[in-house]
């Protein structure tokens, strides 16, 4: 781990350009370059799928991933697969294919939410077993009422908040808790919010959104200043848009600008 690691997004880009199909299937990428304890160079190709139905066509897809990076960089590759659906349906893990005596079979590596075990999370003192049970928290979402699911996001917090994580993870653990379970009503979060200034303190606990917005407002100044951009409100728009996923009415109300001037500006962006 000294080593570090590196993520290989050109490589990985070069080989599978992303879609702009806001329709398509919603997959997460990431092919990062390793070392070994022997000191040798390894890729682990990380394949996220975000969606919600049966995909036939997956594990050829995961097979012609493995194939392409492995025929342009003859890199040892080993392979995950994350299924993030709610369903407990089998899902897939190998790519076979037989014809006339020649054959392949192609198997990587699988982990489904919701097969993971809530008390093995609950024990963990990895980072990202809590971002598991924010995530199997969120599919639960569906199946309770909102008192339920307040009290399931609150303890989540308390959980979170007794692990010896540093001061950084906590927060933006935290944060990934409060903007990935979401709650009907505004005065429910209002009320979480208000839980989580009581355990914590106000200092721990800033939000993504005003994290965000001091990140996009300085990188908005930066904008400005070094590219000659007409206003400061246009740099601040443009920041928003590539650095948050607020939705275009919001970012009007956030910076006083008219939902057709952030329109205008969000079509420009996806042109470039």
């Amino acid at each position: 781990m000294e080593k570090g690691f590196e993520f290989l997004d050109k490589e990985l880009e070069q080989l599978f350009p992303p879609q702009n199909d806001n329709f398509s299937p919603k997959y997460v990428d990431k092919l990062v370059k390793v070392f070994m304890k022997d000191g040798k160079e390894k890729w682990i190709l990380v394949h996220i799928e975000v969606q919600g139905y049966k995909d036939v066509n997956f594990p050829e897809r995961m097979f012609t991933y493995y194939y392409r990076i492995f025929d342009k960089y003859n890199k040892p590759i080993t392979a995950f697969a994350i299924f993030t659906d709610d369903s407990f349906r089998l899902y897939p893990d190998k790519f076979e294919q037989s014809f006339l005596g020649t054959s392949i079979r192609y198997e990587y590596n699988t982990y489904k939410i919701t097969e993971q075990s809530e008390e093995d999370l609950f024990s963990s003192n990895n980072p990202f077993a809590m971002v598991v049970l924010a995530v199997k928290a969120a599919l639960k979402s569906k199946r309770i009422n909102q008192s339920e699911l307040f009290e399931l996001k609150l303890g989540l917090a308390k959980t979170l908040l007794r692990k010896q994580f540093s001061k950084d993870k906590i927060r933006a653990l935290m944060n990934f808790l409060k903007y990935h379970i979401r709650f009907d009503k505004e005065e429910t979060m209002i009320k979480f919010d208000k839980e989580i200034e009581s355990l914590t303190g106000k200092s721990t606990t800033m939000g993504i959104e005003e994290f965000l917005i001091n990140r996009a407002t300085e990188q908005g100044r930066k904008i400005g200043v070094e590219e000659g951009i007409e206003s400061q409100k246009e740099s601040f728009v443009i920041a928003l848009l590539r650095d948050t996923n607020h939705s275009s009415e919001k970012i009007a109300q956030l910076t006083g600008v008219s939902l057709a001037f952030v329109e205008k500006i969000k079509k420009e962006l996806e042109t470039k």
